[in-house]
């Protein structure tokens, strides 16, 4: 072959990686928000629940308040072929994924997927550990848009090298997929994921508790948050912390605990992934999971995670910058028997650590949940926070308008 056409043929395979490189950096530029199958079906999926959910996502409102992926999670692999091709389980995905990710995307949805690092998955399927580019090729057939990538059964390979060749791989396929990077924290992924995949799991799997660890070391809602409040640093536009996906409406949370989990997720810029069954979500999981004023904390273009600002015991108030100065306060009680009653005096309170002086400007005060204005900060306000509740603000100066009405 002509030397000029071998270079040729190399500056524009090049370029084409460099192309879809930046495409990579322009993923998830607010957290990811959409619905992930493992927290109420667990193994048991089929093609025919994910079209029934996709179907939901969009008559129930789920998709106009900002959920866009549909993620499959473990299970749906039963092998691989003689050229080493990711089998499909025909049994319960008898249409095959292009047909499904087709469907998906023709809701005006994304399509996602699950893998893993290692030589199985963590329910024993087949990972990807020495299939990564020939899989990645697979899944940009496919049309995914999405990849949770696990850390089952790696043997003892290194994180970062490990998650770094599924991203190279993905940014070579030829699709923009987000990588959601899945290693549980062990390795602080937080200090090397930016560049590589678009958001990591900073602890291990969510349980749909309040508080609490099982054995394997599954966490509660509190746990995850007491793991994720000194990480506000290393996440912004592009580069999230992940504290797992969304048990809101699953069994063992009470409904102010459900608006506790979603708010705390919000405050923390988490990606917002449901994982009830929305085929029978009653009305007011649907509030909590659809109201657009705080969906609007989560996601905000500033992209700065949230921060615990004052503690009282086992109340805290935590606060976020938003953009065009404003900030979001959340009153968080963890308290297991009395609820809070709280008293703020808005022009004593210093909220630099967000860079928000209330003395500097006229700000009006709105609570998010009941959707009702309070005032403004000149006035001093009460209070009352239920036991595992919250009470969650929105300070915004005079001159503009509340993001989400």
């Amino acid at each position: 072959m002509n030397k000029f056409l071998v270079l040729f043929l190399l500056a524009f395979s090049l370029s084409i990686y460099d192309i879809h490189a930046e495409c990579a950096d322009s993923l998830a530029l607010t957290p990811p928000m959409g619905w992930s199958s493992w927290n109420c079906f667990n193994s048991d999926i089929s093609e025919q629940k994910i079209r029934e959910i996709a179907d939901f996502m969009v008559s129930t409102g789920m998709k106009d308040a900002g959920y866009e992926y549909l993620n499959i999670d473990d299970c749906w692999q039963i092998g691989r072929d003689e050229d080493g091709n990711i089998i499909v389980d025909d049994k319960n995905f008898p249409s095959g994924m292009k047909a499904l990710a087709d469907y998906v995307h023709s809701k005006g949805l994304k399509f996602g997927i699950y893998s893993c690092a290692g030589t199985m998955t963590c329910a024993g399927r087949p990972g990807s550990f020495g299939y990564e580019f020939q899989d990645a090729r697979t899944y940009a057939s496919w049309g995914v848009d999405y990849l949770k990538y696990d850390w089952c059964n790696n043997e003892g390979r290194n994180a970062q090298a490990a998650y770094k060749i599924m991203s190279d791989a993905l940014k070579k396929s030829g699709r923009p997929i987000i990588l959601s990077i899945c290693e549980w924290g062990h390795s602080k992924p937080w200090t090397w994921g930016q560049g590589i995949g678009q958001l990591w799991r900073t602890t291990h799997d969510i349980i749909s508790v309040f508080s609490g660890t099982i054995h394997w070391g599954a966490l509660g809602i509190v746990e995850i948050i007491d793991q994720n409040a000194e990480l506000y640093k290393y996440s912004g536009p592009g580069h999230w912390n992940d504290p797992d996906m969304l048990q809101v409406g699953n069994p063992g949370l009470s409904m102010e605990e459900n608006r506790s989990h979603f708010t705390m997720w919000c405050m923390l810029a988490a990606p917002l992934m449901a994982g009830n069954d929305i085929r029978k979500m009653d009305k007011e999981v649907a509030k909590i999971l659809m109201n657009k004023e705080v969906i609007a904390v989560d996601q905000d273009r500033l992209g700065k995670q949230g921060r615990r600002y004052k503690v009282f015991g086992k109340n805290e108030i935590w606060v976020k910058q938003l953009s065009g100065d404003e900030i979001a306060v959340c009153l968080f009680n963890r308290d297991d028997h009395f609820s809070w009653n709280l008293d703020i005096d808005w022009q004593k309170e210093d909220f630099s650590l967000v860079g928000v002086n209330l003395t500097e400007k006229k700000y009006k005060v709105r609570d998010l949940w009941k959707q009702k204005d309070l005032g403004t900060a000149a006035d001093k306000m009460s209070f009352d926070v239920p036991v595992h509740g919250v009470v969650l603000l929105r300070l915004t100066p005079e001159n503009l308008d509340i993001v989400g009405n």
